[in-house]
């Protein structure tokens, strides 16, 4: 599966979070996905900044190590007057323990073996137990550490980030007005494709599974019909949630006329090579040879002989913009950034142009929670569009920051705001995909809309 998630609970997520000031934890490593071994540990962890240790043990005992050095490998003993014990106890009333080094500048052994804090040492010999010597460097009672059971269950680092405050100045101007919102409204409903024969932007939405593609669509949905909806199938789960191939048309209201945009969902993408969406059916979804509620089969690409096959396709059952969406709060697995990049690679191809989502920017950054407009002026935000940029090799300005409706009823306007941003950037790249085709297949469909085909 593609979504790693911890195993803290929220519990225990925000006594963590009390040991620091404002920062985020960002899942690296787990060793019930990744496996207990140091190399895997080291892969994963080296060269990411302030990081924190969280093991595991039957006792119900959640402990650990925070350090804000780097892990390299470098054979030293690393100095780091931040660095600290923890131990969540195995209840929900117990306060952290903290325990700062004898000399407070005790850090850890920086060697190829798992991570040595002395007192604690983790993956030694690629076990799932750890190896407690209470005195070097750390002192603490074994009993309140970790109960005296030094076999885990589960052991997970983390990337401990800094969300920053304000930009002096927001990395994108938005106006987040009803006005704005009205006058988007209008042009979306009122755009018309530039080749005579296509009606209707089609845009295919693409991402790991629990990304929010579904999401999205309800939310375009809703603004929309002006109410929330649930059109397409939606939810958490290990596996997509969505196995067809879908063509969602939009209505401005009950009954209403259709906008001239098309959101098309896919299976989500998965880790496993034999697992989610099939790279090689996007071909044929790009080219509109896969007509809609087709049935993905994970291990085999669509035939030509299927009935779901159609062996000719118009320009406007085609493709005209992909959109990635990808979940802030996700761990990015290199099996995932592999994949990427092999669709990156034939959508370029295929001179498709190509968007990113980030989803729930709420639950990321807890500036952005506390009000939506503050998207732009996050600097946490900003670091990790251009991560995400970097990493899937997107420019920037096809970054867009985005929130789905989930636990609301009724709509509201910033979010409206950030829907619309997406789907006008939508439509400018449609166009821009329509621009780029060769005028005898525009002549094509026109003359196939005249004849009545």
């Amino acid at each position: 599966m593609s979504v790693v998630k911890s195993s803290l609970s929220s519990d225990e997520e925000k006594k963590l979070l009390s040991l620091f000031g404002r920062v985020r934890l960002h899942l690296l490593y787990k060793a019930s996905v990744h496996g207990y071994a140091s190399d895997s540990f080291h892969q994963r962890c080296d060269k990411q900044g302030p990081t924190l240790l969280a093991a595991y043990n039957e006792s119900g005992y959640v402990f650990g190590a925070y350090t804000a050095k780097d892990y390299s490998q470098s054979g030293d003993l690393v100095s780091d007057g931040e660095a600290f014990l923890y131990s969540l106890g195995n209840g929900k009333g117990n306060a952290p323990l903290r325990v700062a080094s004898d000399d407070c500048m005790y850090g850890f052994t920086d060697g190829e073996a798992g991570p040595d804090f002395g007192a604690l040492q983790f993956l030694q010999e690629d076990e799932e137990v750890v190896a407690s010597d209470p005195g070097t460097g750390f002192t603490f009672k074994p009993v309140d550490m970790h109960g005296d059971d030094l076999y885990l269950t589960e052991f997970e680092v983390f990337r401990v980030e800094d969300l920053g405050g304000f930009l002096a100045k927001p990395w994108r101007a938005t106006e987040w007005t009803i006005e704005r919102k009205q006058d988007l409204m209008m042009k979306i409903q009122e755009y018309k494709p530039e080749p005579s024969g296509v009606t209707q932007a089609r845009v295919l939405l693409v991402g790991p599974v629990g990304a929010g593609k579904s999401s999205f669509f309800n939310s375009i949905n809703s603004l929309f019909r002006g109410h929330m909806t649930s059109q397409a199938i939606s939810g958490v789960c290990g596996k997509s949630v969505t196995t067809q191939f879908r063509s969602f048309p939009i209505r401005a209201g009950r009954g209403g006329k259709k906008l001239p945009l098309v959101l098309c969902d896919t299976m989500g993408l998965e880790s496993q090579p034999e697992a989610g969406l099939n790279v090689d059916d996007l071909y044929n979804i790009y080219k509109g040879r896969i007509a809609d509620r087709y049935q993905f089969s994970p291990g085999t690409p669509l035939q030509e002989d299927a009935p779901c096959y159609r062996k000719t396709s118009t320009l406007g059952e085609q493709i005209h913009c992909v959109v990635y969406v990808f979940d802030m709060c996700q761990l990015l697995c290199d099996e995932i950034i592999e994949k990427m990049a092999a669709i990156r690679k034939r959508t370029n191809l295929m001179n498709i142009p190509q968007l990113l989502l980030m989803t729930k920017v709420d639950e990321a950054c807890p500036l952005v929670k506390e009000n939506l407009s503050n998207i732009y002026h996050s600097e946490y935000i900003y670091k990790k569009a251009q991560q995400l940029s970097t990493a899937l090799g997107i420019p920037l300005c096809c970054v867009l920051p985005v929130k789905n409706y989930s636990e609301e009823l009724e709509l509201e306007l910033s979010t409206d705001l950030l829907l619309l941003n997406v789907v006008q950037q939508m439509l400018h790249y449609a166009d821009s995909f329509f621009e780029n085709q060769p005028e005898s297949e525009n002549d094509t469909e026109q003359e196939m809309t005249k004849n009545g085909n």
